[in-house]
């Protein structure tokens, strides 16, 4: 495949990809982030160390600071949720590596956990918030911004605007002759599109270090925020998918489930085009709007001020649980129907395909995902419990069997959820308490 230069200094070794959370070492670093006024320079959040532990933990809820964001204004009287109800479920106790039991506050507190919320029907069960984080604070959400967009998805197939067997291309006449021409917008939901192009946290001379992340503008390399879109051919995300992604022609589309980030921007794209907004104010109009949030959302933006629909989804975590309620009761909440039900219940529809996808992906042999759909993560189709999951610990996990929703997030060091410790440690005690509450019901 030609690459494209993007006139960069390119000395990838000494640098941070930020967004996708490269981490020399696992273990904290013996400094606070941004502390005094102004801040001591081994404090200082920058660009370039925002996504490493321990910066990323001011940064992980201040993005509009090291990065740029758009404004998703909340509307309307907010929903109050009731409670907490039930605190003491944060005491009880589950065994945690080798030592002995400790709470399932404690699970989330030394696994890097920023905030943990529980809601069954309507009523929040507990909520408690760790290492300075509150209740009014935004946080990034990573890679849930792509259940929100493919939640988002469904309004314009309900509305027959959309066919999902057709090619992203007969919407977008840009991506012809790239990697999404061949392709079906359900491969792309599905992460089956078998491109010329990997998803990597850990090669620094990847093309998804050089070139994707900067387009995205959430990654630090020397010089790319510098970048004029006119001299460069791949100036924001747009450009990427339609100049940069190739086919794998060794693959065919549908057989395989390779999760590539760049087809939840395909998915954004077409959002805007075919509805006429862009997508923040789609999202906004159609979502937002209608939660009874109670904070503005924000999303950063790419190089060229588009929303990362990827990946740059910021709320409080409140808004991050009413967004899981209305997806728990199948598009409905606040008094409408703000998605179509067959819509949410499609995520659920798991075909042995997907499921053998998942299995022939040895990158999550060992975790417990049955199958990964519309963008959403399938624990257990029959129970109605699967996962909105993001880099470094985001997490919107529903169970209809418990009419459970839990959201959490995290700054925990290492991106990715496979064969991550702090990751599963979390899921696992979630899991755990949702089979305990599943026969409770406080309605």
């Amino acid at each position: 495949m030609n690459r494209i230069s993007l006139c960069l200094i390119t000395s990838i070794a000494s640098i941070c990809i930020s967004q996708f959370g490269y981490t020399a070492a696992d273990s904290p670093v013996a400094v606070e982030a941004m502390q005094g006024i102004p801040p001591t320079r081994e404090s200082q959040v920058t660009m370039k160390n925002h996504g490493t532990h321990p910066y990323m933990k001011w940064a992980f809820r201040n993005m509009g600071a090291p990065l740029n964001v758009v404004m998703i204004p909340r509307e309307g009287q907010i929903v109050e949720l009731q409670g907490p109800l039930r605190p003491a479920l944060g005491l009880q106790k589950y065994s945690y590596g080798t030592g002995a039991p400790i709470s399932f506050d404690q699970v989330f507190e030394r696994n890097h956990g920023d905030g943990v919320a529980i809601v069954q029907g309507a009523h929040l069960l507990h909520e408690k918030y760790f290492h300075g984080f509150n209740e009014h604070a935004q946080h990034i959400w990573y890679s849930m911004s792509k259940s929100l967009a493919s939640t988002a998805f469904g309004l314009l197939v309900a509305e027959d605007k959309v066919d999902l067997e057709a090619s992203p291309a007969e919407y977008i006449p840009e991506l012809k002759g790239s990697g999404f021409e061949r392709v079906s917008i359900q491969q792309v939901l599905d992460h089956a599109t078998s491109l010329d192009f990997k998803e990597t946290y850990t090669d620094f001379d990847s093309d998804f270090a050089k070139y994707y992340a900067p387009a995205l503008n959430m990654a630090y390399l020397p010089g790319a925020r510098d970048i004029q879109p006119d001299n460069v051919e791949v100036y924001g995300v747009h450009d990427f998918l339609s100049k940069f992604i190739k086919p794998d022609l060794s693959r065919e589309p549908g057989d395989n489930f390779d999760y590539n980030s760049s087809n939840a921007d395909v998915l954004g794209w077409l959002i805007a085009r075919i509805s006429g907004l862009p997508f923040q104010d789609y999202i906004q109009q159609h979502i937002w709007a209608k939660l009874g949030t109670e904070h503005d959302a924000t999303i950063v933006v790419d190089r060229a001020y588009m929303p990362v629909v990827t990946g740059g989804m910021n709320s409080t975590l409140r808004d991050a649980l009413r967004f899981g309620m209305m997806v728990r009761d199948r598009g409905y909440y606040n008094g409408q129907q703000i998605i179509p039900a067959t819509w949410i219940d499609e995520s659920l529809n798991v075909s042995e395909k997907l499921r053998s996808n998942m299995t022939n992906n040895a990158k999550y042999g060992e975790e417990p995902w049955h199958a990964y759909h519309n963008m959403w993560w399938i624990l257990d189709p029959q129970a109605g419990e699967y996962c909105a999951v993001g880099i470094h610990g985001q997490v919107i996990y529903i169970n209809r069997k418990a009419n459970t929703v839990m959201a959490w997030f995290s700054s925990q060091p290492g991106a990715s959820a496979a064969k991550n410790k702090h990751f599963r440690a979390k899921l696992k005690v979630a899991r755990a308490l949702a089979e305990s509450i599943a026969q409770q019901t406080l309605d």
